[in-house]
């Protein structure tokens, strides 16, 4: 049980690392483009606001990584409850392939974290 919740928790992790590259470095890229489906224009226009997002991603990446350094299923349960959350907000606001995409995975691990405990 607790090698599936490290490995999710794990896989969350590189999710949003992954997500933090494409929107603060490669969003006005053709990859950055079609991984979220906007127009060139539109891409150079937001790419500040990108960059937040993507910074955003990375802290939590980076308290996911820390939970799983240290081995703290307290530390993992919150920040899994945060993707959880940001993930179900961004499914209902932009789109839903995002509910699949951070939020499935996520609470997916914090069930294997919370039955480790």
């Amino acid at each position: 049980m607790e090698i599936a919740a490290y490995a999710l928790s794990g896989l969350v992790a590189a999710i949003h690392v992954y997500i933090l590259v494409l929107e603060m470095f490669l969003w006005t890229t053709p990859r950055g483009r079609a991984a979220f489906g906007t127009t060139p224009e539109f891409a150079a226009q937001s790419r500040t606001l990108a960059g937040n997002q993507g910074l955003y991603n990375g802290f939590l990446a980076a308290g996911l990584i820390w939970g799983l350094i240290g081995r703290d299923p307290a530390v993992l349960t919150f920040f899994l409850a945060c993707v959880i959350i940001a993930g179900l907000y961004g499914a209902a606001t932009v789109s839903r392939r995002i509910l699949y995409v951070q939020s499935v995975p996520a609470a997916l691990a914090l069930v294997f974290v919370l039955l480790s405990r």
